[in-house]
């Protein structure tokens, strides 16, 4: 991994007036889009990155404001960049019949269209390494909406590992998963804990928690309204569009 650059890092609701959940993961012979929120195409001009540089898009779990914006940085690829190298969409079981009926109900349906590039889907499976190009991924069960099929993810590329918890609330295994990575992208909606909605972080559990993580740097995202006004001034790092670390 050479570089990590945070496209989107609001919650649901663009909190702060920021993008959706999307971040480039750089390394030498690939890039990956972790999690394509519906801002994600806006998010890429924005910062001067190019669509075709991406060669997998990564999907942690099936809200919009995660995988809400791939049909139309395919329909953007297809009739705007004229792609012609391929495209993998790796996700949680059921990832293909979930773009596809997403991008039918929006209108913009992938069937019935030729094609400048192939087109691959892949599912991955908890605890098992996925190959995805010069990356490895490993996907383990996050404690969130069940019915969204919610995981974190771990990528390993030159030797770096990028672990990201998705969207979760507080699970007792949560730093064993990510134990070890040099870089763990952790979602952080709320500053206190929120009775109504269990299936969130909050700050002040992870605060007090953090010697629980064995990990190199903790980078906060997902920010709600709560968190997007603290941003900058937490003792945890917090990430703001456009943020790009090399590793």
């Amino acid at each position: 991994m050479s570089e990590v650059v945070f496209i989107g890092t609001s919650d649901a609701f663009g909190a702060g007036g920021r993008r959706q959940s999307a971040i480039l993961l750089r390394a030498s012979g690939g890039t990956a889009l972790l999690d394509c929120g519906a801002t994600t195409n806006s998010g890429l001009r924005a910062i001067g990155a190019d669509r075709d540089e991406i060669d997998t898009i990564l999907i942690s779990h099936f809200h919009g404001d995660h995988f809400g914006g791939i049909p139309l940085l395919l329909l953007a690829a297809l009739y705007e960049d004229e792609r012609r190298k391929p495209l993998w969409i790796v996700g949680p079981p059921g990832v293909e019949s979930r773009v596809r009926s997403l991008a039918t109900a929006l209108g913009h349906p992938i069937e019935g269209r030729e094609w400048g590039f192939p087109l691959h889907f892949e599912e991955f499976a908890v605890g098992r390494n996925t190959e995805v190009g010069p990356m490895q991924v490993c996907a383990f069960e996050a404690y969130h909406v069940p019915e969204s099929n919610p995981h974190g993810l771990r990528v390993v590329a030159g030797g770096l590992t990028v672990a990201y918890s998705g969207d979760t609330g507080w699970f007792d295994e949560l730093p064993l998963r990510v134990a070890g990575s040099d870089l763990f992208i952790c979602e952080c909606t709320y500053h206190t804990h929120n009775q109504d909605f269990k299936y969130h972080l909050n700050y002040t559990e992870l605060h007090e928690r953090r010697k629980d993580f064995d990990c190199g740097r903790i980078i906060l995202t997902h920010l709600g309204e709560e968190m997007s006004s603290r941003r900058g001034t937490c003792d945890l790092e917090t990430a703001d569009d456009g943020l790009a670390i090399r590793l």
